[in-house]
């Protein structure tokens, strides 16, 4: 008996590390790093530079250069340091500056940094000589050996334009004087979909090859939330595979590459995604680095098949830029018209991706109807436990079974306590005849469990619960509950310590949890019987900086299970008590 007091034990802990292990996660540690420098770099950013030594083959690949410290002003400063045009669209807000022809200033309109919708707009790109500046660049790069004059991120491109609008496109240009006109023409869909095409004009008389690119900048570790079931910082997909690196990974282990065809490669956060997205039919080279000077990360591709441009002709390259916010339905439509590999990989679905993505399905699709997505996660709890009801039921009534038993174990113990075989023959003989068997209650628990993880995957990592209200004090599900026990819920005017701001929410999931336990057969000995007591305390401080939607979910579905299991032990003549 003592084995299966164990495994239940081990069952439930193994529950807790799933839950909680990222709050044991240490965090990223910065180590020295050396880095390939190569010249011909500008002194704010990463450009193509002659005499690279990774990229397509004998080519100047777009490369991390050496950085000058420079002193950071405010955003707005930086914005003024360029002429710019200016992006207006019922999503994005912006500008694209015409030095470098960076996209390097954009903010979300349908996104704020807090509740209040006059609260600032969530800022993603930001340009170079601001705090924390992230971009993305466009370019051509030459043969190693080739002196032809290209645009860099020094290059003031022309334009006539002032604004660029999804119904105007954005046109700009540079003659680099030797016969080559470069032609740059930017559209934009109504949402985060960035459409490039390069132009190259050659008026000389001989043909010239050149290496389309893109890379993504950005300075800074970003303050990420640090979670095990989160990834957030470069990523891509490349022959069909998603790879994911964290930023303490790319400064310890230094730069990784790969050659694929076609894929997207990008930087993500939590909610927000930048993703160069490239020619799908083409031979690229892809890269993730970092460099301590200037502490930034960049990933970046180049077109290894490059392009040939002959005498008196014109050639056009089109590439993709993804920057906005992950919505589902959007990286769904884009990877199905664009023909993108797995764009929406970019989401964190996880390892349970065919129970999550599902579910992410049902509860946006309940929130539409319900109105309130609060009331569409208790829904859909209501309707999982549904779909579970025989394998919890055949669990509840195990259990039951087995809290039936337990005076009878009891007197075993007593009798044969110090015969530890003995005990053990007495006990299975005692199940044989009543028909009862401990593992019974445990398997369908088991079964149940990547159920519940996607559901509490997909409230964690997809767009659904960020800023959405409940009712009274939840106003955004998305963040913890704002109350705590020991300012008295805010009649105390005194803001405890993040570890002791233990919301009414958290306290409602510990006392469910507790009754849940009183339901159950309750361990014979002593010391686990001590840790039972102890888990509804732990878990009530471990959820207590949870969002609150995941805590409404936990506490629902635990007076879900209370009732289920109440109602299958009145039936059966079990004492709750007994």
């Amino acid at each position: 008996m003592s084995e299966q007091k164990n495994m239940i034990l081990a069952i439930v802990l193994c529950l807790v590390i799933i839950v909680g292990f990222q709050y044991f996660v240490e965090p990223p540690v910065t180590e020295d790093q050396t880095v390939e420098q190569t010249s011909g770099t500008d002194a704010t950013g990463a450009t193509p530079s002659p005499g690279a030594t990774s990229g397509a083959s004998g080519t100047n690949a777009p490369t991390v250069g050496s950085s000058v410290a420079t002193q950071a002003m405010t955003r707005a400063d930086a914005l003024k340091q360029s002429a710019r045009v200016q992006i207006n669209t019922p999503s994005l807000h912006g500008s694209i500056s015409l030095k470098g022809a960076r996209l390097d200033d954009l903010t979300l309109i349908n996104y704020r940094e807090e509740v209040d919708p006059n609260s600032p707009e969530i800022k993603l790109l930001s340009p170079v000589g601001s705090p924390n500046p992230y971009y993305a660049e466009f370019g051509w790069t030459g043969a190693a050996d080739s002196n032809v004059k290209l645009p860099n991120s020094q290059t003031i491109w022309s334009t006539s334009a002032t604004t660029f609008t999804p119904e105007k496109p954005l046109v700009l240009t540079w003659d680099n004087g030797e016969g080559l006109i470069f032609t740059r023409t930017y559209t934009l869909d109504d949402h985060f979909l960035f459409t490039v095409e390069q132009t190259v004009q050659n008026n000389t008389d001989q043909p010239v090859t050149l290496f389309p690119y893109g890379l993504i900048s950005r300075t800074g570790i970003p303050e990420t939330q640090g979670f095990y079931i989160l990834h957030e910082g470069p990523i891509g997909v490349f022959n069909e595979t998603l790879e994911e690196i964290d930023y303490d990974d790319l400064m310890e282990e230094g730069p990784r590459a790969n050659d694929s065809k076609g894929g997207w490669i990008g930087i993500t956060d939590k909610f927000w995604l930048t993703a160069l997205v490239p020619d799908q039919n083409a031979d690229l080279k892809n890269r993730f680095t970092y460099i301590k000077q200037g502490d930034r990360f960049q990933t970046d591709y180049i077109n290894q098949q490059g392009v040939t441009v002959a005498a008196d002709s014109t050639t056009t390259v089109t590439n993709h830029m993804f920057a906005g916010a992950k919505e589902a339905h959007l990286l769904d439509k884009y990877q199905e018209e664009m023909g993108i590999d797995r764009l929406e990989l970019a989401i964190d679905w996880g390892w349970f991706y065919f129970l999550t993505r599902p579910m992410y399905v049902a509860l946006e699709w309940l929130d539409g109807l319900i109105g309130n997505l609060g009331l569409a996660i208790l829904a859909l709890t209501v309707i999982i436990k549904l779909i579970l009801l025989p394998l919890a039921h055949k669990s509840y009534v195990s259990m039951s079974k087995m809290k039936k038993l337990q005076p009878e174990m009891v007197k075993l113990r007593e009798k044969y306590g110090e015969d530890r075989q003995k005990l053990n023959q007495e006990m299975m003989a005692l199940y044989k005849r009543e028909k009862a068997n401990p593992a019974a209650g445990c398997l369908p628990i088991l079964v149940q469990i990547p159920i519940f993880f996607s559901l509490y995957k997909v409230l964690f990592v997809t767009l659904l619960m960020r800023h959405q209200p409940f009712y009274g004090w939840i106003q955004d599900l998305s963040a913890p509950d704002p109350t705590s026990i020991f300012n008295l819920f805010g009649l105390i005017p005194w803001t405890p310590p993040e570890f002791l701001m233990i919301g009414i929410l958290p306290l409602l999931m510990g006392l469910s949890m507790y009754l849940q336990q009183k339901f159950n057969p309750q361990p014979a000995d002593p010391v686990q019987a001590k840790i039972f007591m102890f888990m509804p305390i732990f878990f009530t401080f471990l959820l207590a900086s949870f969002p609150a939607g995941l805590v409404i979910y936990w506490t629902w579905n635990n007076i879900l299970s209370i009732a289920q299991q109440w109602y299958i032990m009145r039936r059966m003549g079990v004492s709750v008590n007994g």
